[in-house]
């Protein structure tokens, strides 16, 4: 959260970028480690799958079902959500999301049947819509967008350390603690990794605050000096309504762009497991070290391409090059997939390039649109990227099924992150330059 002064810095712009230093620290960690837990909710299934398809007698093809019905609560709910958060405050609805999805996913450990298994997965896809985009949103009410990019690259850095430290504590929970006190390690793993968010909801209604005028940690010049930025920044976006917000084809074209990026990351997150058993990986704790070097990689890759669109003010091009490699990391890593090293070096590559697209993709939509109309696009865009996360479990589970293998599924995932890369450079360019109105303010971001 480091910031570059300015030549000739203002007095009361050295006092905005305070406040915001401030603002940035009272707010995103507790932010970053609600969005690590509700990431690590979501794909431990991965992990699980290595045992509970033995235990339950399940197939792939169930197995894939089960992994993608989440979208669907997720996707029906999602928009609704994102209002309700609006309308409600983020500090009540995000804590509602937290507890309610914590207690559901720790309820995963007492599945027996397929039904079981998609009651619970939907129930969970809808206890937790629209947490992604909430946020998203949220920062929209704190941070102006000359500022808003590291905020939302710090946070949607949880991912890839979710996934990192999910490998190894999963990995670690599936082989020592399978049997203890009668209970298998995949349902010990849905209760140690569930209920951390139903503790964390609890700390978000204590110490989050909705709006800017709430901080505490502010003063009131400094009160009015943040509000009076976000609301600069709100002049000549498009629309304000809900309506405008669902009927922006701009949005539009940006769900295209996000339902490509998120088809490719969801396949990652829920199949690596098995493909570095394929390679030969038979032990549960090295596969989990195994699975988190690629995120690993993500971590630091993501934070330098975001400084880097930072730096040549610039989305499209770095979205279109992210996916591209992503898409060649992922194909290296199949077809050489009998060679562990090999394999590794392509999955490392393509889940780094692939993740690294996120936080520069989310650049975009926060410049089209504001008001109510953020609220409605930004969960649109979100929906959009869960139905891919719905369709890529289906269809990867029954093609592997089918061929018994995931190399099939690996290609159309590649071909679908070149799509998406094609996409993001049809989005207009003028939209998105959001600094150079400001290039002094932008200078000075915390």
């Amino acid at each position: 959260m480091n910031h570059i002064p300015a030549q000739h810095p203002d007095p009361d712009d050295q006092a905005l970028d305070e406040a915001y230093r401030k603002t940035a620290w009272r707010v995103m960690p507790l932010l970053m480690v609600c969005f690590l837990v509700a990431y690590l909710d979501r794909v431990n299934v991965g992990f699980a799958k290595l045992q509970m398809l033995d235990d339950l007698a399940f197939s792939e093809a169930v197995y894939g079902l089960g992994a993608g019905i989440f979208f669907i609560g997720y996707l029906m709910f999602e928009v609704p959500s994102n209002i309700a958060l609006h309308r409600f405050g983020a500090r009540r609805w995000i804590a509602r999301i937290m507890v309610t999805w914590g207690l559901l996913s720790a309820a995963m450990m007492f599945v027996q049947t397929p039904w079981s298994f998609y009651a619970l997965r939907f129930l969970i896809g809808v206890a937790e819509a629209g947490f992604f985009p909430g946020i998203i949103f949220y920062l929209t009410t704190w941070f102006p967008g000359h500022r808003r990019g590291v905020m939302v690259a710090l946070f949607i850095c949880a991912l890839p350390i979710s996934n990192l430290l999910g490998s190894l504590i999963s990995g670690y929970i599936m082989q020592y603690m399978n049997g203890v006190a009668g209970y298998a390690g995949w349902q010990w793993l849905f209760v140690i990794e569930g209920l951390p968010a139903v503790f964390l909801g609890m700390a978000v209604f204590c110490l989050l605050r909705d709006r800017i005028a709430d901080a505490s940690w502010l003063s009131e010049a400094e009160k009015r000096g943040m509000q009076a930025a976000i609301d600069r920044d709100n002049q000549g976006k498009q629309g304000h309504s809900v309506r405008e917000g669902l009927l922006n084809p701009k949005i539009w074209l940006l769900g295209a762009v996000y339902f490509c990026l998120v088809m490719g990351q969801y396949i990652i997150s829920f199949w690596m497991p098995t493909i570095i058993r394929n390679s030969g990986i038979d032990q549960p704790w090295v596969i989990g070290l195994l699975s988190a070097i690629p995120f690993a990689a993500a971590a630091v890759a993501m934070v330098l391409v975001g400084r880097s669109s930072d730096r040549h003010h610039e989305y499209r091009w770095h979205v279109a090059i992210c996916a591209t490699l992503g898409a060649a990391g992922v194909l290296f890593g199949t077809l050489l997939g009998d060679n562990l090293w090999l394999a590794m070096i392509g999955l490392t590559v393509g889940t780094a390039a692939m993740i690294s697209s996120l936080p520069v993709f989310w650049g975009m939509p926060t410049a089209v649109v504001g008001g109510a109309a953020a609220a409605a696009g930004i969960a649109l865009i979100n929906s959009m990227g869960n139905v891919a996360g719905f369709f890529a479990t289906i269809v990867v589970g029954w093609m592997t099924q089918l061929t018994g293998s995931t190399q099939a599924a690996m290609y159309m995932m590649a071909a679908v992150l070149v799509m998406g890369g094609a996409l993001g450079l049809c989005v207009p360019k003028a939209r998105l330059d959001l600094r150079s109105a400001a290039p002094v303010a932008a200078a000075q971001r915390p």
